[in-house]
């Protein structure tokens, strides 16, 4: 029987993926986020769903000096074998643009939060000698782009921070997924119109269970964004800064 933590679970991804490791392997789940409320009907919702108690556990991923007494209350009714981590904030370029603080925000949900949280749970899978972390990044980490450059920077900087964690805890046992999706279903996008290849939260999910459980390191989701980003990171920076998209 495993048991995961679910970091950022109020999200449509982190839902979904939580279902797939609870649906296909039995896994126990403990559930991590901001709001409580909402936090509490999930969990409700998914111990009706999986037929097993899902434990809810207020997670504030900005409040850097909670984060190891929070990381002690997961572990306090036992071992974890895995960490579903998918606390993220998409921001608005424009806003980010016109605002030094929404700008410092994005980048301090994305990148440094989540480095935060890593750095406090890395050295318990590293005693234990196994365990999976999968964190979702983005493509937009990919290459720079003036329409959302600031959160592709803080998706590119974690995509960094998780292959050098990859390469610490590797020897030790421990596997580190980056998760590299494209359009999603969710929250992130709702406000910014019909979008072209648009994915199913659950679809996602899926591939990404089976990529995890195939060795997999990165994962494109859907798939076809691996080949699209291939040739968009092989764009000269010349025609890249031209491209208004």
């Amino acid at each position: 029987m495993s048991r995961y933590l679910v970091l950022g679970a109020t999200s449509a991804i982190a839902r979904a993926l939580a279902g797939e490791w609870a649906e296909r392997e039995g896994a126990d789940l403990l559930f991590a986020g901001r709001d409580e409320t909402e936090l509490q009907r999930l969990a409700s919702d998914a111990g009706i769903r999986y037929g097993r108690p899902v434990r809810a556990l207020a997670f504030d991923a900005l409040d850097y000096g909670t984060h190891e007494a929070f990381w002690q209350s997961a572990l306090a009714d036992g071992d974890l074998d895995g960490v579903i981590l998918a606390v993220g904030t998409s921001g608005e370029q424009e806003d980010t643009e016109r605002d030094t603080e929404e700008c410092r925000r994005v980048l301090e949900v994305n990148l440094v939060a989540c480095a935060s949280i890593l750095h406090t749970i890395a050295p318990y899978f590293a005693r234990r000698g196994t365990g999976t972390l999968v964190v979702i990044s983005s493509v937009a980490g990919d290459r720079g782009r003036r329409s959302n450059y600031v959160y592709g920077a803080s998706k590119a900087g974690l995509t960094v921070f998780l292959e050098g964690l990859r390469a610490r805890l590797r020897p030790r046992g421990v596997r580190v997924v980056t998760v590299k999706p494209g359009f999603v279903d969710t929250r992130m996008t709702f406000s910014r119109g019909k979008l072209p290849l648009l994915a199913q939260p659950e679809d996602v999910a899926h591939a990404v269970y089976d990529a995890v459980h195939r060795g997999k390191d990165v994962i494109y989701v859907p798939w076809f964004w691996g080949p699209i980003m291939l040739v968009i990171r092989a764009l000269p920076a010349g025609i890249m800064a031209r491209l208004n998209f």
